[in-house]
């Protein structure tokens, strides 16, 4: 959810090293809503590039499912037809892995 400050959209918001920061003509009037002016005070926010690559990221991580649902109907469809095998050789050396990592080895 966007935070409006000072009257801007997200759209208008100013990111440091995009070239989008707003000129004094596209500022919305400093009139306030009983008809009196705001002081001339403005108040910014400026982000920077590893803030916004950041949000970015979350907004993309955000979009990305967290379960392969092609790879579980494949793993259903196997198991429903009797055809999915199981490596128990590769679940023992994944187990190992997995309990080094837990304890800090490699």
């Amino acid at each position: 959810m966007p935070i409006d400050i000072n009257g801007l959209n997200a759209s208008q918001t100013q990111i440091a090293g995009d070239g989008n920061s707003l000129r004094p003509s596209e500022r919305e009037p400093l009139e306030r809503s009983d008809g009196k002016e705001r002081s001339s005070v403005q108040d910014t926010v400026s982000f920077s590039e590893t803030a916004v690559r950041v949000g970015r990221l979350g907004v993309a991580m955000n979009d990305t499912p967290v379960v392969d649902v092609e790879r579980v109907e494949k793993a259903k469809q196997a198991i429903l037809d009797g055809t999915y095998q199981v490596n128990p050789t590769r679940i023992a050396e994944k187990l190992a892995a997995f309990d080094r990592l837990l304890a800090g080895g490699k």
